[in-house]
Formats: structure tokens, sequence, C-alpha cells
């Protein structure tokens, strides 16, 4: 892609002066790593010996890093439960410079995903979760309505964990606030997100919502009739090795995968919506902000697990 194209990177004092809210199904990524020597005796999987292991945020959590790391300021809210993941939640937050405002939810666990590698192989993952109590997700439209007049932009990370059950209600108290609404959706019922800025489904997502396409002219004509039935601002399409597609009032735009080698695509959703909104709220506009996400999303997925992609990356990234 053309330095061109992109335009000049947004300084730091415009990244510093971005604000960006995100509100969603917050997790703790948990891996630990290993070597595998043997088959068990007990049943025909491997034994992993463990050597170490390590916390990442994960989900909404991610989203939140990730704009962070760009340099901008950054406030999380979600649920998570009244233990010692959520507390790890926390604390990692506070390392990577995002301001968490977390609701604890003592009647269910931390959304965790744990993760078993060997040689850098993902072997098995085990997933805790439940839903969270109404009363929790009331408490959670408190605090959004608290925090959202201080920020430009709203990111809605929906991973189908129950955090954004009131989807709508969240969308239209940011609308009304004249914030930027981007939205990470999950499901088939994409009629939640009516009134959303943009709403970014991955190539999966968007059969779930739209059917199977026969080419990209169908698959203009079912975006478009989205975003117009939703009243969108705009919809874009993540399609992994077949780089973005955006849908606009004005039309299609579209840009190349710039991938050099895919590793790992947990967590590119994350830094690809995490990127959007700190552009965005730098005051670039939306075709640029695309292709600058395009850029990070084809930096992390050559990184293992959910990951970030720094200031430094993008700016030398253009020699992908």
């Amino acid at each position: 892609m053309s330095a061109s194209a992109l335009g000049v990177f947004p300084s730091d004092e415009q990244r510093a002066a971005a604000r960006v809210l995100v509100v969603g199904d917050v997790m703790l990524d948990r891996y630990w790593f290993g070597e595998v020597h043997r088959i068990s005796p007990e049943a025909p999987v491997p034994v992993v010996h463990v050597s170490r292991s390590e916390d990442r945020l994960g989900g909404a959590a991610n989203v939140a890093r990730n704009a962070a790391t760009l340099g901008a300021h950054v406030t999380l809210v979600g649920v998570v439960g009244d233990d010692d993941s959520g507390r790890a939640i926390a604390r990692l937050c506070e390392d990577e410079g995002v301001r968490a405002d977390l609701v604890a939810d003592p009647s269910v666990p931390t959304t965790m995903k744990m993760r078993v590698l060997g040689r850098q192989q993902q072997l098995l993952r085990v997933d805790f979760e439940q839903p969270p109590s109404p009363g929790v997700l009331a408490e959670l439209a408190a605090r959004v309505a608290l925090h959202i007049a201080d920020h430009d932009v709203v990111v809605l990370s929906d991973y189908a964990k129950g955090v954004l059950d009131q989807v709508q209600d969240l969308i239209a108290l940011a609308r009304a606030r004249g914030c930027v609404v981007l939205v990470d959706p999950k499901g088939d019922d994409y009629g939640r997100y009516r009134g959303a800025s943009l709403v970014t489904p991955n190539q999966s997502e968007m059969r779930e919502a739209v059917g199977r396409w026969r080419d990209e002219a169908q698959l203009a004509e079912r975006a478009q009739h989205l975003r117009q039935a939703l009243d969108l601002e705009a919809l874009l399409v993540t399609r992994s090795e077949l780089g973005m597609t955006l849908f606009t009032a004005e039309g299609r735009d579209h840009v190349e995968a710039l991938a050099r080698e895919v590793f790992d695509v947990s967590g590119a959703g994350d830094t690809v919506i995490a990127t959007l909104a700190v552009m965005r709220a730098a005051g670039l506009d939306l075709h640029v902000a695309m292709r600058w996400a395009n850029l990070a999303g084809g930096i992390v997925v050559g990184k293992l697990g959910t990951s970030i992609v720094t200031p430094d990356e993008l700016r030398a990234g253009l020699a992908i």
C-alpha cells in the first residue's frame, strides 16, 4: 500500500487527544505454555509439561488495550466476576494504561479462555463463562451514561456473552451525545445494532446476517440493503486474505490484505476496530482509517494469541 493512500500517521498529540470508550464482553485470556514429549497412558491425548503461564486482556478488554497502545485516552466498561480473574483484568488494565470501570457480578465467574499450547501450537481451549444478571446490566448502562460525555468514539465489542444484551439502549445513548459508534457484531440479529455509525462483521458473520453471495456485485447489493435497513453510516466487512470492503452511501471501497504471514488470527478483529476507533477519534476520515486498520490487522495476525500493534510498527508497516 502506498503512503499516499494512508496519509500522514496521526501525531502523538492527535492520538493522545483521541477519547475512546470501549463497552462489551470483557475476558481474561490465559495461556499455559509447555512441551509435549509423550502421549498419556490414560487416554490418546498429549501430555503437556507446563513451563510458564501468561495472562492477557481478551474480548472488549483487548480492544481497549490496543487503543491505549496506539496512544488514545481509553475507558473500558464491562462486567467481571468477584474473583481472581476479574482482579487480574483490573491489574492488567492498569498496567496497559486503560481506565477500567468494571462492574463486579458476584453471581458469575469472570469470562476466561484458557489455552494450552505445546511448542507454540494450541492443543486445547477451556472456556469459563456465564451471562450476567439483569441488575448488573442496569448498573453497566449507568456506568456508560456516566462516562459517555467525555469520549468521542464508542466501541461496542460483542462476543455474545450477554453484556451487550441491551445494546440498542447503549447505541441510542451514544448517538444522542453525538458520539461515533463502532460495533464489532455477533450473531445473525443485526437489528440490534440499528443506528450505529459503523458495524464491522467478518466474512463469516456477514454470511450469517445476509446469506451467501455468488459474486462481489451480490455482496454489494446485500451489504447496501443491510446498511440502509439498519440506518448505518457504513458497513465494513473484514475478509481475511481478501482484505476489507467498506460500504457507504457513496458506494464500495476495497483494500487488499497486507499480511505477510498468518500465524494466529485470534484477537485480530479487536485490533482492527481499536485502530479504526483511534484513527476516527484523531480526525481521520473513514476510508483512511480503514487502511490503517487493515495494516494493523496484517501485522497482528503474525503474532501469537491476542496481541497489540504499536505506533512504531504501523509506521514501519508501510514496507509490507
